[in-house]
């Protein structure tokens, strides 16, 4: 008599984690060379162009605004403390933008703690700086 062979457990197939990870390192790699790319250019060295609207970067490139910044404004309007609440109105109001309301106070407070534009007249009442 013989006996029954024991059966192999089952190799999960693995070719779509392989494909994954590849991917991954594929985007990294892309974004390293990007970045280097981008170095040289900013430093001039000898063999690369500056970005133009055929060769280069086609992104445009737009200055960010902040948080702090969009509150600086709604204040700067307003000549006068507002309460976080009625600052979050006016950012919403006026730019269309929902910003979470402990990430702002957060951010107004930094810059009150360093004297950077802002002031805290009440509790959760910003104004801007004489």
């Amino acid at each position: 008599m013989s006996e029954p062979t024991p059966s192999l457990p089952s190799v999960p197939d693995t070719s779509g984690v392989r494909d994954i990870i590849l991917d991954v390192f594929e985007e990294s790699l892309q974004s390293q060379l990007s970045a280097v790319r981008r170095l040289r250019r900013r430093a001039g060295e000898p063999g690369t162009a500056a970005p133009t609207p055929t060769t280069g970067d086609k992104r445009r490139r737009r200055k960010s605004r902040s948080q702090v910044d969009y509150a600086y404004d709604i204040l700067a309007e307003a000549a006068a403390p507002l309460h976080i609440s009625a600052l979050l109105a006016g950012i919403q109001a006026r730019f269309g933008l929902a910003i979470d309301r402990e990430s702002l106070v957060s951010s107004l407070s930094k810059r009150v703690a360093r004297q950077d534009r802002f002031t805290r007249p009440a509790r959760n009442t910003f104004a801007l700086l004489p």
